[in-house]
């Protein structure tokens, strides 16, 4: 191998890299569009469900 060779990645691992980089940004992108503020996390909300198991 030549030093450039060592330097960089073939086209298969640049490739994959970006798919990797570019699932990694929907994947954030969607976790923030589906976030819940915290302000209606702190709500209080009677869960009847969880009563019923005791």
């Amino acid at each position: 191998m030549s030093k450039r060779d060592d330097q960089m990645p073939n086209t298969g691992e640049q490739i994959d890299a970006a798919e990797r980089e570019a699932a990694k940004r929907r994947l954030l992108e969607q976790a923030e569009s589906e976030r819940i503020p915290v302000e209606e996390t702190t709500r209080v909300v009677p869960d009847r469900r969880w009563r019923r198991g005791r």
